[in-house]
């Protein structure tokens, strides 16, 4: 639950506009090797916990989601705010990926920082 815990934490501080990938989540909610738990979290909390669930992609920078309404759905959600995303779902992660630098995540690295300081066990920032 700690790890859930920080996962939903993470993906809630994805700014609008941005996307992250799904190992850089698990990583900075502390196991790099977690990609494949962060997929079931969104998979079973993005709608309950309200995450922007859009704005996770895979290593490629593409959408992992097949084509169809999922896949439709997260690319619109995507273009709605301002993030470039190709036909085929492809992102330019150089250009759109979440950095923790810059005026408006440096609020979200404050804030990861406090979830992993009373967070037992995690894996620090």
């Amino acid at each position: 639950m700690e790890f859930e815990h920080r996962v939903k934490g993470v993906i809630k501080a994805i700014p609008r506009g941005k996307v992250a990938t799904y190992v850089q989540v698990a990583a900075l909610a502390g196991n790099h090797r977690a990609a494949r738990q962060v997929v079931r979290i969104l998979h079973a909390s993005s709608h309950k916990d309200r995450l922007p669930w859009h704005r996770v992609i895979n290593s490629r920078g593409g959408i992992s989601l097949g084509r169809g309404r999922g896949f439709e759905e997260q690319r619109r959600l995507l273009l709605q705010e301002g993030v470039d995303v190709s036909r085929s779902g492809r992102i330019a992660l150089e250009e759109f990926q979440w950095e923790l630098e810059g005026p408006r995540s440096r609020a979200a690295a404050k804030f990861l920082r406090e979830l992993n300081r009373h967070t037992p066990n995690a894996r620090g920032l």
